[in-house]
């Protein structure tokens, strides 16, 4: 009995893969947060305000 309670705590601690489930999380939220920041950058009210920014730098008087 005391080897079975002894691989159960050690399957139970052991963080093999660990880094691999990291690595996997990271790059879904990466790719997450890439999908969003490009619907944002898309919408109409990013490019609106863009175009008059540049608007407004190219046509100041001097």
């Amino acid at each position: 009995m005391l080897g079975v309670r002894a691989r159960l705590l050690r399957v139970m601690i052991a963080d093999d893969g660990t880094s691999t489930v990291e690595y996997a999380v990271a790059t879904v939220a990466a790719a997450a947060f890439g999908a969003v920041l490009y619907t944002v950058i898309t919408g109409d009210s990013i490019v609106n305000a863009l175009t008059r920014i540049i608007d407004k730098a190219l046509n100041t008087s001097m």
